[in-house]
């Protein structure tokens, strides 16, 4: 397949996975009365990869993850002059995703739902009270601030659990590690085949269900770049951990697979 059409693919379902995984979390996680919460959010998750290996897995492979198309080189099952086109589109959609996010949780105004009866709108016909401009791709939240982390990934005080650097760094390699090798073995030619995607997406829901409380789950640079970028400050200074280790734990993962899943004769 030609790259930009691989580019375009990884960079549109990188896109929605941040925008519907940290979408959720965001917007639809603490919604009074109906939220998600974390069980919610962790399937949301696993629903965007879900959706997206079957839209796209044909064409790119369905990586939206550096630590993916890096783990999948370690297992020889990527070549090493796509890494950086791949990782390139992957963090370009998790930013653009980060950014309609954001114009989305900045543009709510309280809302009262007397009359509403389920209808569709927007202003203050909106369930959530977003506006016009966020009916369109949106913008706000009149009081939306970023204090709240936009879900981003943090650990020690900005770990939704208080748990450590040591925690969260040892949570992100394993749970990555484990998502790669859930992934090569999905995917190889001796498993059951049409299958992958489920046994990913259902993969990734288990990895949040896990390990929002520890550093609201990562396992993907670009995820938490595409959010962190627009909270700044610690979001940004934490961001290396949410680099080093999925990146540690997808190469983990592919060394293993590499031995584990070879054929002798």
């Amino acid at each position: 397949m030609d790259m930009s059409k691989r580019f375009a693919a990884e960079l549109i379902g990188t896109f929605w996975l941040v925008l519907g995984g940290c979408g959720s979390a965001v917007l639809a996680a603490a919604f009074p009365n109906v939220g998600i919460g974390l069980l919610g959010v962790s399937l949301a998750f696993g629903l965007t990869v879900l959706t997206m290996a079957f839209a796209i897995g044909h064409i790119s492979g369905c990586h939206l993850n550096p630590a993916v198309s890096i783990g999948l080189w370690a297992g020889g099952r990527f070549k090493a002059g796509d890494l950086v086109p791949y990782i390139v589109a992957q963090v370009l959609g998790a930013v653009a995703a980060g950014g309609v996010l954001y114009l989305i949780a900045s543009g709510k105004a309280d809302f009262n739902l007397a009359g509403g009866f389920a209808s569709n709108g927007y202003a203050q016909h909106s369930p959530g009270g977003y506006s016009l401009k966020a009916a369109l791709i949106a913008s706000g939240k009149a009081d939306f601030n970023l204090a709240g982390g936009f879900a981003s990934n943090g650990y020690a005080q900005h770990s939704p659990g208080g748990y450590s650097l040591k925690a969260a760094l040892i949570c992100e390699i394993v749970m990555t590690c484990m998502f790669l090798l859930i992934i090569l073995g999905s995917t190889d030619k001796r498993a059951p085949q049409g299958f992958a995607p489920i046994a990913i997406g259902l993969a990734l829901t288990l990895i949040h269900l896990i390990s929002i409380p520890v550093t609201n789950t990562s396992v993907n640079p670009a995820r938490s770049t595409g959010v962190a970028i627009f909270v700044g400050g610690w979001a940004v200074s934490q961001l290396w951990l949410f680099w080093v280790a999925p990146i540690a734990g997808a190469i983990v993962a592919g060394v293993i697979y590499r031995w584990l899943g070879e054929q002798k004769g």
